[in-house]
């Protein structure tokens, strides 16, 4: 049985070298690359003003931060949740780079970077040339987005579990997640009835057109040999 944790985080910027910080944390668990229903979810005082353009993306005002615990608070109870295993992020170096930052505050040791899992580099690796945004994903896997009207962490997460698993194989065929009492993201069903039921992957033009802008890169491809 192998143990992993998913997360995302929302920030009040794109740099913490320029005194950005995370004012949201969530993490799901994942067993054998599932998720088991357990979750970390936070949001954080980040001890600096939230920029309006920002607030914009993902709708977090310092009215919903007010009061809440400094990271220094949080700290420990995020790393024992994370645990040991491998920790998989959407985009993953900003994530551990804005938690590094936090981290490096409070004079502790950086997260190790071999337990870096970037989905966005699995999606890269498998649909190269096109769009491999969350929302993109979920599209293209099929998966509901009706309830992303903002950047929300948790929700985001439990996106990225649906998407994490279809870019592993789709490993929840012939599974239900709901396992020793745990239950499923109420926001990501995962339950499975009988045999699983194909679901083409259909690209829109514009996805056809940046396929082919990448495949054109390729010098002398084997497929336009004689």
């Amino acid at each position: 049985m192998t143990r992993a944790v998913l997360f995302d985080t929302e920030t009040t910027g794109i740099d913490p070298a320029q005194g950005h910080r995370v004012l949201e944390i969530a993490a799901l668990e994942l067993i054998n690359d599932l998720p088991t229903g357990r979750h970390f979810h936070a949001l954080i005082d980040p001890e600096r003003d939230i920029p309006e353009e920002v607030i914009k993306i993902h709708g977090i005002t310092a009215r919903d931060v007010a009061g809440k615990p400094r990271f220094g608070e949080i700290a420990d109870a995020v790393l024992a949740f994370f645990g040991e295993g491998p920790l998989i992020a959407h985009n993953a170096a900003f994530d551990f780079g804005f938690l590094d930052a936090e981290l490096a505050r409070l004079g502790r040791a950086p997260l190790d970077r071999g337990r870096m899992v970037d989905t966005l580099a699995l999606a890269k690796t498998r649909f190269p040339g096109l769009p491999n945004s969350l929302d993109a994903l979920c599209r293209r896997f099929g998966i509901d987005l009706s309830a992303r009207t903002t950047h929300n962490a948790l929700l985001d997460c439990q996106l990225l579990a649906a998407v994490y698993v279809e870019l592993t194989g789709g490993r929840q065929r012939g599974l239900d997640l709901e396992t020793d009492g745990a239950a499923a993201s109420p926001a990501i069903t995962y339950t499975h009835h009988g045999a699983r039921t194909p679901r083409p992957i259909v690209a829109s033009a514009e996805e056809l057109a940046a396929h082919a802008a990448f495949l054109g890169k390729i010098t002398d491809p084997i497929w336009r040999q004689a």
